[in-house]
């Protein structure tokens, strides 16, 4: 994992408004797009932001895909601002 990728996935504010909703509960892809006033490849573009930075997750239930976070990328972030910023 790449901290300056992971960083550029979450300099956007619709991504990161993305996260605080799949923090509450896994969603479908269907379900996201409601909370926004976006196109449809507009939020599927911010989702495979999301995916190749390994952030979100995504399974496939029937037609639907249904994104949810990854939390052990989260916690590679933090040890990765540890290590950058200890006092050795």
């Amino acid at each position: 994992m790449s901290l300056a990728k992971t960083f550029s996935a979450l300099s956007d504010p619709t991504r990161i408004r993305i996260l605080e909703l799949l923090k509450k509960r896994d969603l479908a892809a269907g379900e996201i797009g409601k909370h926004f006033s976006i196109t449809a490849p507009s939020l599927s573009h911010h989702l495979s932001v999301l995916k190749d930075t390994d952030l979100v997750s995504v399974r496939r239930d029937g037609q639907q895909q249904i994104y949810s976070l990854n939390l052990s990328v989260f916690e590679e972030v933090a040890e990765g601002l540890v290590k950058i910023f200890k006092k050795k």
